[in-house]
């Protein structure tokens, strides 16, 4: 390359000459002045800066390690001790794979929701129940992934897949102000589906160890959404249906101890 160097060759660029020549921004450049990564450079009589070749050798070293993903506080170092230390480059590489496997996530949940045509809000697992969702459902559940660990949340999504009772529509619309009898009969009718899900799934009526919090601070938590997503009439409902659906296992499991006595 040095017969192309034409001998008392003097390059001077200014600062945004030397950002197209580095192809970043004059901020940038400024922002490195104002970190000690890039010395400033003398200026011309009218006071403009004078940039040279060593100057656009040291941007384009700080834009490769920052390409790399170093961070600037490491090529401060780097520029002081002549290199990044290896330890730097494992710690950047492993943080490049974890955003990785985020992105591959992140492009697979994307491509769920496409498929299902879930809101993109939905809770990650829960895209193909998204049509049988009320916004207060999809609201606590949101709530839920904070809640529980990963095999409870399996079992939400195949409870979620398989509600499509007319019955919780109905539920879903009860005004705060719905009469006794419009409450009792709901309630009646919930009941049922409530027993059957706390048969297919015993943990929801110990769910202490599928809890990724406390069992208190969970029970709080759900009991502060719950009065914040339902209205009275509602809460009232799940509450008498809660009663009647643990009524109606004791019966169903003393009726099979009666008939299969020990």
């Amino acid at each position: 390359m040095s017969e192309v160097i034409q001998e008392g060759t003097d390059m001077a660029w200014s600062t945004r000459e030397l950002a197209e020549l580095a192809g970043t921004t004059v901020n940038t450049i400024r922002h490195y002045h104002r970190l000690g990564l890039l010395e400033e450079p003398e200026r011309r009589y009218n006071g403009y800066k004078q940039y040279g070749v060593p100057h656009l050798v040291c941007l384009l070293r700080i834009r490769r390690l920052v390409e790399l993903g170093v961070p600037l506080s490491e090529i401060g170092v780097a520029k002081s001790n002549g290199d990044v230390p290896l330890e730097v480059l494992r710690q950047v590489d492993a943080q490049l794979a974890a955003e990785m496997e985020r992105l591959r996530k992140a492009r697979s949940d994307i491509a769920v929701i496409l498929r299902d045509g879930a809101p993109a809000d939905t809770p990650a697992g829960f895209e193909s129940a998204a049509a049988n969702l009320s916004a207060a459902d999809t609201s606590l559940i949101h709530v839920y992934t904070r809640l529980y660990d990963d095999e409870a949340l399996k079992d939400l999504q195949r409870m979620a897949e398989t509600d499509t009772d007319p019955v919780n529509a109905e539920l879903d619309a009860l005004p705060p102000d719905a009469d006794e009898a419009t409450r009792q009969s709901l309630a009646e009718r919930l009941a049922p589906l409530i027993a059957q899900n706390l048969i297919d799934y015993p943990w929801l009526t110990n769910p202490e160890g599928r809890l990724s919090k406390s069992e208190h601070a969970t029970q709080q938590l759900l009991i502060d959404a719950v009065a914040a997503l339902r209205n009275t009439a509602q809460i009232d409902v799940l509450t008498r249906a809660s009663i009647l659906a643990h009524q109606q296992l004791g019966l169903a499991q003393a009726a099979e101890d009666d008939t299969n006595p020990a």
